[in-house]
């Protein structure tokens, strides 16, 4: 009993609420189509003032041609009608006349207006010295026209004749004809003067009345109702024109006329069916659901009962999955923590391996200082008993450089010694190739390697770690020191290329890579196996290096016939707005 009265008040609550729907939507819709029906009135508007704007234009210039003064005298009138129809035959118009100031035309087809116009208003107008205007019909057929009246001056300032332009209205309205939506402009009079739809010319608006009617024959059926802000007009005009539409109008006081617009509003009608037929469906189907749901609601319940007995027991089991999982989660983390300790260890030990290569062309730099401050100082000592205190002066001097140069390499090695962990920072390129170049270069001249490099003139910043970008370039030109050993021709060639992505190019001239696909794995060497020669994890950990600035590094074999191997670094350009 219950659902026999539940189901007709579901249904009229539906109908409401459609009908709601339906009129909210078609005002929405209403809106929209008044905001469009003002622009096309508006565009339609415009495009017709600027098309008689150009009529307009070359009144007021024609009206200064030396052609039409002194019409007076024999022979100047025929000129002048020559050069006006010359004129109205490249612009189209219906025709051009000049007339004095008595109204009577000197010039131009005189037919079109008659012969005496001083009493019209628009050349009265002129008469004042001000630009007039007005429209009617021309010609012996009767054409629409739009007249221009553009007053001439004499020498001594007062008005001596008006040139008067007639534009054919329907050449004008010749190019927007039959486009949507139907626009008309209506005189003072209330008549359709201009229309995009021929079937509306000639038609008048009586006073009092809102619509239109024919010029002959009965009035059509016409009713207006008001929706909102918006006017509504039902028609029985013909095919050409809505049966239902919007009408809105603009006054134009610069053409005198009024423009009007009628647009269909069949497709807001159809948009507001749509939404409500929309929202009816919507909310019978959830009724349907809900009466589905409520049938069902027992057997589900009963459902329900042996599920949550069901996922009890799969619960218990996932809990003891998921301890055994945490505890798989929390071995592999300490797994990569070993990892990345052990790692860390393995970069030290490269970099102490490195200087460990390195100590015997570092002794060197640093002995060789040390035996000549030695000398400079008893030689200065010597100078000084002697009383030469200019000469001593300059063993000083030497000593001081001396020292200065001691304490730049070892300045390098304790910053390549120590351990760096921060993030990326703005680092030279520059800077810390020179300092590994400074470091490596005893070991180069032992060695009898040519070292070709040309420094750039300003610094390359990269986003990096000092020491360990120091460290992947010290490997790689350990690298190629080492695999030229042996060789006639060593040459070993740096390049610096700044730019949006800077790079950092390593040539020798030793026997190339091997296996250029696997240079970067873990233990890949082509050294001699021994404790001297190196375990194969140098280019690995400088690999890893360079990816945790964001570079990338490549090696490759050179093809051009002089042999060797080339590594390529890629970096990461310093930006202060991303480091921001």
């Amino acid at each position: 009993m219950r659902i026999n009265w539940i189901v007709p008040v579901f249904l009229i609550a539906v109908a409401g609420l459609a009908a709601g729907v339906w009129r909210y939507g078609y005002g929405q819709a209403l809106d929209q189509l008044a905001r469009r029906a003002e622009s096309d009135l508006a565009l339609a508007s415009d495009r017709l003032s600027t098309q008689l704007r150009v009529f307009q234009e070359l009144a007021v210039l024609l009206v200064e041609h030396p052609a039409l003064s002194g019409l007076e005298e024999p022979g100047r009138a025929e000129a002048a009608d020559e050069m006006l129809l010359g004129v109205s035959d490249k612009i189209g118009a219906m025709g051009v006349v000049f007339a004095d100031a008595s109204g009577h035309v000197q010039s131009g087809p005189w037919e079109l207006l008659g012969r005496e116009i001083g009493d019209m208003p628009y050349f009265r107008r002129a008469m004042q010295g001000a630009l007039g205007s007005g429209h009617g019909q021309a010609g012996s057929d009767q054409r629409r026209a739009y007249v221009y009246a553009a007053p001439a001056f004499g020498v001594d300032g007062r008005v001596r004749g008006a040139l008067v332009m007639v534009a054919d209205v329907v050449q004008v309205e010749q190019a927007w004809r039959g486009d949507n939506p139907a626009v008309f402009f209506t005189d003072s009079d209330g008549g359709v003067f201009i229309s995009n739809r021929t079937d509306l010319l000639g038609w008048r608006r009586p006073a009092g009345h809102v619509g239109l009617v024919p010029p002959e024959g009965a009035a059509p059926p016409f009713a207006v109702a008001q929706v909102g802000p918006v006017e509504i007009w039902r028609l029985g005009w013909g095919p050409y024109l809505p049966a239902r539409a919007l009408h809105m109008a603009k006054d134009l006081p610069v053409i005198g006329l009024t423009g009007e617009v009628l647009v269909d509003v069949a497709p807001a009608l159809r948009l507001a069916s749509l939404q409500a037929a929309a929202v009816a469906a919507i909310c019978l189907a959830f009724g349907a659901m809900l009466f589905l749901a409520t049938v069902r609601r027992r057997t589900l319940a009963e459902a329900n009962a042996v599920l949550e007995a069901r996922v009890a027991k799969r619960t218990e089991a996932l809990l003891s999955t998921n301890a055994h999982l945490r505890r798989e989660v929390r071995e592999r983390e300490e797994a990569e923590e070993a990892l990345k300790r052990a790692q860390a260890e393995l970069v030290q030990a490269g970099k102490l391996s490195a200087l460990g290569q390195m100590s015997a062309g570092i002794s060197h730099e640093l002995n060789q200082p040390l035996m000549a401050i030695r000398s400079f100082a008893e030689n200065g000592a010597a100078y000084l008993q002697r009383g030469q205190a200019d000469v001593a002066g300059e063993n000083l001097g030497r000593i001081s450089e001396l020292a200065r140069r001691m304490g730049r390499i070892i300045q390098n090695l304790r910053a390549f010694a120590r351990q760096e962990s921060e993030a990326g920072v703005r680092v030279d390129v520059v800077s810390v190739m020179e300092s590994v170049i400074e470091m490596t270069e005893a070991r180069m001249r032992q060695e009898e390697v040519e070292l070709r490099y040309d420094s750039p003139v300003s610094p390359v910043w990269v986003r990096a770690g000092e020491v360990r970008l120091g460290q992947v370039f010290l490997n790689l030109v350990s690298n190629a020191i080492d695999a030229m050993q042996g060789r006639e021709n060593k040459v070993l060639s740096i390049e610096i290329r700044g730019g949006a992505a800077p790079e950092v190019e390593i040539r020798d001239t030793g026997p190339g890579i091997d296996d250029p696909e696997k240079v970067f794995d873990p233990f890949y060497t082509t050294k001699k196996v021994g404790a001297a020669e190196g375990m194969g994890l140098g280019l690995s950990i400088s690999y890893g290096l360079v990816q945790s600035f964001g570079g990338d590094i490549r090696g490759r074999n050179i093809e051009d016939g002089t042999g060797g191997a080339l590594f390529l670094v890629r970096l990461e350009r310093w930006q202060e707005d991303k480091a921001a």
